[in-house]
């Protein structure tokens, strides 16, 4: 795919690929005619500062938009975008506005006449919903980030870096240069157009000298005034470590800095739907690491994939306890218990509730919760009532109701397509990432999961112009560790990516817990092949036989321990293997009542 036509392009993952130009100029008007092209499979077009990313729904549509652009003639400019005049006032006091002075040779009150003398443009969203990135301003206020970015940054904090100047929209870290502050509410999703800067609007800023009232943040999911209140089907006992309203997500929409979110296993929510009845996009729980207990008002048919889990149902009175299997269709009598217990295998669990679930805080078409800016419903919580809809009209599908695959245990081998920064990377580090075996960290989420092992080593210095990134794009930030952004992953980056999992993987990953090991297989976008090796689970127990003064004995330890041993033997560790075989060891002395033998290398 790479030089296809007058522009290089290169594929990232299996369902998108991005356009390299010379200049921001090129990149508006390569994304205009994109959008007016209107190429079927398309779902997202992101502009960058150097770079448009085409999100697809499928191989196809990538071979599409290859032929597309390579139609598109040089130079193609910028047009003219018909977006609306924004005037943002601003109090210039910010903590860098003497600094920017000093860097520019402009001197406090030159920057505030060049940030206010000219028009900006905004040019693309990223990082947060309501972040524009304002271009064409005085090309004297081209300063570059902070060496070290600050922990917080206000909402409402005028800034400049790189040629760009922006308002953030919340609080969050940033690397920008504080120049200023406004009032102005930059995301309202209550507002008819959430963003108070859009793509192709004009903005100018104007300098006040009063104090400014920053607008209060509107709470993500603050419930929108409805006529018809539904009555409450279900009431939260217990929500567990973290459940949350999950469903298809805002796919199409990252221009606004909006990413798609949405269930992280898109097919378990699907199933769980089909076996209830509803259409395969319904919203749902989806439940991490199970401890959810939700207890119906009403009658209801209920249904739960994902993880393999421990699902209880416990009467409102006397009676048997039920346990209903992963995946069928639960008739829930009013006043019984759902319980979810600690996975077995998997991370996370998805229950489906005939009609849906019903949230009228939805944010673009979509009741999500998005982890990384807050939109959507919120997190369950004790007490809480949660309404269903209408009865599905379509009958219950429990054909559909088991996995193609069972969820993750300890190991798994996800299929991905190098690029599309892999040239970033040494020969050596390119190797390393598709022969390694990685840890999964606890600090990952949905937004991504962090990997352990030896760093990465880059083969290039310097900053990376920000681009858009995919779920499934696996960034390497300087500490050479990778990151495999997940639903809730910010919709620009500055890190390379030295590699995208596909699309049909990615529901697998969703599974993968903390501990777990991952492997990455490099494939053909056109020919990725089957699905790889997902491991058998731990089981809990594993019996060895060990050779003690002459005589061998049969032994039976935890799994967790024999899986360590497994790993410490094939990573050639002596001295930690050691210290297991006295253990090991140690575990058999004890039950034939010899003393322990001395265990040498």
């Amino acid at each position: 795919m790479p030089g296809v036509g007058a522009f290089p392009m290169r594929p990232v993952g299996d369902r998108a690929c991005i356009i390299d130009l010379p200049d921001l100029d090129r990149v508006l008007g390569v994304a205009a005619r994109l959008r007016e092209l209107g190429l079927a499979g398309v779902v997202d077009v992101v502009p960058a500062a150097r770079t448009v990313l085409v999100v697809c729904a499928d191989r196809a549509a990538v071979r599409g938009v290859a032929e597309a652009v390579a139609g598109l003639d040089e130079p193609l400019a910028a047009r003219a975008a018909a977006g609306a005049e924004v005037t943002i006032d601003v109090v210039y006091d910010g903590d860098d506005l003497a600094a920017v002075g000093e860097l520019t040779g402009l001197g406090r009150d030159g920057v505030i006449a060049a940030h206010t003398g000219t028009p900006w443009r905004a040019a693309f969203g990223g990082f947060a919903p309501g972040f524009a990135y304002l271009a064409g301003g005085d090309a004297r206020l081209g300063v570059p980030r902070l060496d070290s970015p600050r922990a917080a940054v206000p909402a409402g904090a005028v800034a400049l870096a790189a040629g760009f100047s922006a308002v953030y929209p919340g609080e969050s870290p940033g690397g920008w240069r504080l120049i200023g502050r406004t009032g102005e509410r930059m995301w309202d999703e209550t507002r008819d157009r959430p963003a108070r800067v859009a793509p192709g609007d004009t903005v100018r800023f104007r300098a006040v000298r009063e104090a400014v009232v920053l607008a209060p943040v509107v709470r993500t999911g603050a419930p929108r005034r409805d006529p018809r209140p539904s009555e409450p089907a279900l009431t939260v006992l217990d929500p567990g470590m973290l459940t949350l309203v999950q469903d298809a997500g805002r796919p199409g929409h990252a221009a606004l800095g909006v990413t798609e979110s949405g269930a992280l296993d898109r097919d378990a929510l699907r199933r769980a739907n089909l076996a209830v009845g509803n259409p395969p996009q319904a919203p749902g729980l989806e439940n991490l690491n199970g401890g959810l207990a939700l207890r119906a008002r009403s009658a209801l048919r209920v249904a739960v994939t994902g993880a393999d889990a421990e699902i209880r149902v416990e009467p409102a009175g006397a009676g048997a306890v039920r346990s209903p299997r992963t995946g069928s269709a639960i008739e829930l009598a009013a006043g019984e218990t759902l319980r979810l217990g600690a996975p077995r295998r998997g991370l996370r669990c998805y229950v489906a509730v005939g009609g849906g679930i019903e949230d009228r805080r939805g944010v673009l078409g979509s009741a999500a919760h998005d982890s990384l800016s807050g939109l959507g419903a919120p997190p369950l919580a004790a007490g809480a009532h949660l309404a269903v809809g209408p009865p599905p009209q379509r009958p219950a599908d429990p054909e559909h109701a088991a996995p193609a695959q069972p969820p993750v245990a300890r190991r798994a081998v996800l299929r991905f397509v190098p690029g599309p920064r892999d040239d970033w990377f040494t020969p050596e580090a390119r190797t390393a990432f598709a022969e390694r075996t990685w840890r999964v960290t606890p600090r990952s989420n949905r937004i991504g999961l962090r990997l352990d092992g030896d760093p990465l080593a880059r083969s290039r210095t310097g900053e990376l112009a920000t681009e858009g990134v995919i779920r499934g794009s696996v960034q390497v930030p300087p500490n050479g560790l990778p990151v495999l952004f997940l639903a809730d992953h910010p919709v620009t980056g500055g890190y390379p990516v030295i590699g995208t999992v596909i699309d049909a993987d990615l529901d697998r990953a969703a599974q993968v817990p903390p501990g777990a090991e991952l492997r990455f297989e490099p494939v053909d976008p056109d020919d990725p092949g089957e699905p790889l090796g997902f491991d058998a689970p731990v089981p809990e127990t594993v019996a060895f036989t060990i050779e003690i003064d002459g005589r061998r004995h049969r032994i039976t330890v935890p799994g967790d321990l024999a899986a360590a041993f497994d790993r410490l033997t094939a990573a050639g560790d002596r001295a930690k293997l050691a210290e297991l075989l006295v253990e090991l060891v140690g575990k058999a002395a004890r039950r034939t009542g010899r003393m322990m033998p001395r265990v040498s290398e």
